[in-house]
């Protein structure tokens, strides 16, 4: 009796840890359900707002191109005008460098024969070798070589202007009476140039290359003068550093001019140097560029004397180094 009633309380105590085991078990599976039956709607939850969102950003990229696809049509026509504006400059630009091209071919080819010899007969400058054969037996008068003191002995002018507010108020009358008087005294070279101290160019479609000369021409140029309006900080420097730089040529004997009435630049030994360094002087200490330059009393009148004194001090040594000469004038009559 005792061993079957001993036997019973072990397979009692053998069920009752079954069931918890179960128990446990069934826990889990019901966590495990409540989780699972969640799940499905957070993700179609999720995949609806993606699908809206891919809709709307869609919907923005559609309106974009719709847009830009107006923009282009819009921006079409102001690329075609813009372009044709810009044909029709460059046309008229040509048109106006090729009139101006046959007006100077036209005076010369009417000038030529009444000019030629007599230009050649008056020359006042020291002789090439080409001019020395066209003019084997005429001498210079002795007296005659020079304007104002300055020496004309080139091939080719270059004018350095001062277009200043104060130059063109007070000394413009003198400026192109002294271009004029300048010319007449070169009866004939091969080219001329104007530029103002800032390097620009008096006519535009001869920048860089030299003006053919003639009696027209040098109508033109003094006509031109005459309504030249050009921005000036009154510092020649620049008008000379583009002038030499461009016009130097080891084959050419060249004068270049300088008028003005002020020096408002920094250091004049700096653009002496500069000159210096591309007008190299030969064995002889002769150098192919002249320097000449003629100071306008513009400012002494006004009473800045210092302003005038610092053109004359840059254009004395200036002049003085490349065999030209500095001319001070005492009026403007």
């Amino acid at each position: 009796m005792a061993g079957k009633r001993a036997k019973r309380e072990e397979q009692g105590l053998n069920l009752s840890f079954l069931d918890v085991v179960c128990c446990g078990f069934g826990a889990v599976i019901l966590l495990l359900v409540i989780t699972k039956i969640h799940e499905p709607v957070i993700i179609e939850r999720s995949r609806e707002e993606l699908e809206g969102l891919i809709l709307l950003l869609e919907r923005e990229l559609f309106e974009i191109r719709g847009e830009t696809s107006v923009l282009k049509r819009n921006l079409e026509p102001l690329r075609a005008e813009t372009a044709e504006r810009a044909r029709r400059v460059d046309t008229t630009r040509r048109e106006v460098e090729e009139a101006e091209e046959r007006h100077f071919a036209a005076r010369d080819s009417a000038e030529q024969g009444s000019d030629e010899a007599g230009q050649l007969l008056s020359a006042r400058q020291t002789l090439t070798e080409e001019m020395e054969r066209l003019l084997a037996n005429y001498q210079p008068p002795p007296n005659d070589t020079t304007v104002g003191g300055i020496p004309v002995d080139s091939e080719y002018i270059i004018f350095v202007i001062d277009t200043s507010g104060s130059m063109v108020a007070n000394a413009w009358p003198a400026v192109q009476r002294l271009v004029a008087e300048t010319l007449r005294v070169y009866p004939t070279v091969r080219g001329i140039q104007v530029l103002n101290d800032e390097g620009q160019y008096l006519f535009s479609s001869f920048a860089g290359r030299w003006i053919p000369d003639s009696a027209s021409r040098r109508q033109s140029i003094v006509r031109a003068i005459a309504n030249w309006q050009a921005y000036s900080d009154s510092d020649p420097s620049e008008g000379i550093a583009q002038a030499i730089s461009t016009f130097y040529d080891e084959t050419r004997k060249v004068s270049i001019y300088v008028f003005g009435d002020d020096f408002s630049g920094g250091s004049a030994e700096a653009l002496i140097r500069y000159v210096e360094r591309i007008n190299q002087a030969d064995r002889f200490g002769n150098r192919l560029v002249r320097i000449h330059a003629v100071g306008f009393p513009v400012q002494l009148y006004g009473g800045a004397f210092g302003q005038f004194s610092r053109f004359a001090n840059l254009m004395r040594a200036l002049c003085e180094r490349n065999g030209g000469t500095f001319v001070a004038l005492p009026t403007l009559n």
